[in-house]
């Protein structure tokens, strides 16, 4: 709970202070940088200080020196603050114009239940919705969004069927301020692992082959070390999953990797590649015989979901096999249909290996005797390019790497 009330009541006011402090190096360059008396800025650090426990500066007559702590924030609130920053120019881009001049600093911005309003508009759609979820009025809310549209030039919601939907400029800069806020609520956990004790929420995006084994026995493996981490898993489709890894909603993705170029902004961790088998219940008509191109003719297929790299690399293999890609009766992701249908049923999935090891050595489902050519994937992670991991995230990433299958 404490952790919460710091992040609630940590200020981007006193934070842009902080960051100015670190790079000028005194208090009055600072409020000169800033336009705003000394006083002004003196009473920011403290505050802000007293919200995070911890002193942030030693002060020396010749000026500011950041202590351990100060160095430990400093990354982080410097993130927050550069992408509000970025805010001003992409609106311009909207304009489609550029002043070619310095953008004013976008104070409009700097306000945290704001943007929190901002975001939980973009999420819920309802103004009363969003009043209920923070505790406020809904005039606060209105009076908000006032502010921020004001400050923005454009319209960021339109009320329509459906409710207040973001308006391009809206949805332009949702992820900017989300990136921004989920920098400032890992500061504590940022503080809190500098003293030794890890906290937070690790938000990881789950696809499929991931979910059976790897990423259940890292996160018993993390929250046995440390029991103050919590783990949210997502597991919507991976297209859903990268625009809230651009948004930092969630930390990253694990499970098979996907090559798109046109998201230059993440990046891919190979960790291990796997093949795919074919399965079937032990006591399916076609388990231990060797299979033919016949055999297949009348199989009722359970497939990947198309176009998911999975499914091009099956039916890349039936087309070097010279046998017809497999027509699907069911396309799924979920483990828990696919070994449902597998075990009442006559049906045949193409999965990898580890996504059914437990079923594979209880020998409740076993692998056909068809060799599928060149269908090995990579398996790993996905990450936003540049992103600061917060202390849990690192925790669970190295348990992940800890159950990863002997890659000697």
């Amino acid at each position: 709970m404490k952790r919460e009330n710091q992040e609630n009541d940590l200020k981007i006011m006193q934070i842009r202070a902080f960051c100015m402090i670190a790079q000028r190096g005194t208090v009055s360059e600072a409020a000169k940088k800033l336009f705003r008396t000394q006083s002004a800025i003196t009473r920011s650090i403290r505050d802000l200080e007293h919200t995070l426990a911890t002193p942030l500066f030693e002060r020396h007559a010749s000026g500011m020196m950041l202590t351990e702590m100060g160095k430990c924030v400093l990354p982080r609130a410097r993130r927050a603050i550069q992408e509000l920053h970025l805010i001003p120019a992409i609106l311009n881009k909207l304009r489609q114009r550029d002043s070619g001049r310095e953008e004013a600093e976008p104070i409009w911005l700097f306000n945290l239940r704001r943007l929190q309003i901002f975001l939980a508009l973009y999420r819920l759609h309802h103004t009363q919705s969003v009043a209920t979820s923070l505790s406020i009025s809904q005039p606060a809310v209105s009076a908000a969004l006032k502010v921020l549209e004001k400050g923005a030039g454009f319209p960021l919601f339109q009320r329509t069927p459906k409710g207040m939907m973001p308006t391009p400029a809206g949805r332009e800069i949702a992820p900017f301020i989300s990136r921004a806020l989920n920098e400032i609520r890992h500061i504590p956990e940022d503080l809190a692992a500098q003293q030794g004790v890890l906290t937070g929420t690790v938000h990881v995006g789950a696809l499929p082959l991931c979910r059976s084994r790897f990423l259940p026995l890292a996160i018993a493996q993390l929250v046995t070390r440390h029991p103050g981490i919590k783990v949210v898993t997502n597991e919507s489709a991976f297209d859903a999953l990268v625009t809230e890894l651009r948004a930092g909603d969630i930390d990253f993705i694990f499970g098979a990797l996907r090559q798109n170029d046109t998201v230059p902004d993440i990046h891919n961790q190979v960790l291990f590649d796997e093949e795919l088998i074919l399965l079937a219940r032990s006591q399916h008509p076609l388990a231990g015989r060797t299979l033919s191109p016949d055999d297949l003719a009348l199989t009722q297929w359970i497939l990947p979901r198309d176009n998911s790299p999975a499914r091009h690399l099956l039916d890349r293999a039936f087309k070097a096999l010279g046998m017809p890609a497999p027509q699907p009766v069911v396309e799924s992701g979920d483990l828990a249909i696919v070994r449902g249908l597998l075990l009442h049923s006559d049906m045949v999935a193409a999965v990898s290996s580890h996504q059914l090891e437990y079923e594979l050595r209880a020998k409740t489902l076993v692998p056909l005797k068809l060799n599928l050519p060149d269908t090995r994937r990579e398996i790993g992670l996905t990450f936003r390019q540049g992103a600061l991991h917060s202390p849990a995230a690192r925790a669970l990433l190295s348990c992940i790497n800890n159950v990863l299958p002997d890659r000697s």
